[in-house]
């Protein structure tokens, strides 16, 4: 006798016993929002970018002169550096710069939930400058349930608050 499909059962509305032995339990991640993300990236650009600019701008250079007349060579000299000791921070600080741990915030893996890997934070802190010179990958996070931006996606990280980190609950995905 032929075997019974399962592609019938699936049509008519029936749940398969396939369908109960792959169901995967996703972990509800409770998601920064889109405001205090922002206030920790002003933070860490106003107390880790300024500094670094401000000393390219007279120390290099030697004048505002002297910079405004090499712009893109100055903003390469103080994005390097500022690149460096934010992936510094996040790495050595369970992935917090000082503007995250301002406003209690904390970068993860997705996948794994805990500190991303030195190279994952590398290039989300690179794929975030990207992501603000575009705009697009800037302004993807207001639109997104989950509120990640380019540079979060391409790094598979997203942000959220420090004190909900230990109370992540895996929920079955059927419920």
């Amino acid at each position: 006798m032929a075997k019974k499909q399962r592609f019938r059962d699936t049509k008519q509305g029936n749940k398969t016993n396939l369908s109960k032995k792959n169901s995967v339990k996703k972990p509800s991640i409770p998601f920064a929002g889109n405001v205090i993300k922002a206030k920790a990236f002003l933070t860490d650009t106003f107390m880790l970018f300024m500094p670094i600019f401000y000393f390219v701008i007279y120390v290099v250079f030697g004048s505002l002169q002297a910079a405004s007349e090499h712009k893109l060579l100055a903003w390469g000299y103080a994005l390097v550096p500022f690149l460096i000791l934010q992936t510094i921070f996040m790495y050595k600080d369970q992935g917090r710069t000082p503007g995250a741990r301002a406003n209690g915030l904390k970068v993860i893996d997705i996948h794994t939930l805990d500190k991303p890997s030195l190279f994952s934070i590398f290039f989300r802190n690179l794929a975030l400058i990207l992501s603000i010179l575009t705009l697009f990958g800037w302004i993807m996070m207001f639109f997104r349930k989950d509120k990640r931006g380019l540079h979060d996606f391409l790094s598979n990280t997203c942000v959220i608050p420090y004190k909900d980190r230990k109370n992540l609950e895996t929920k079955n995905d059927n419920q």
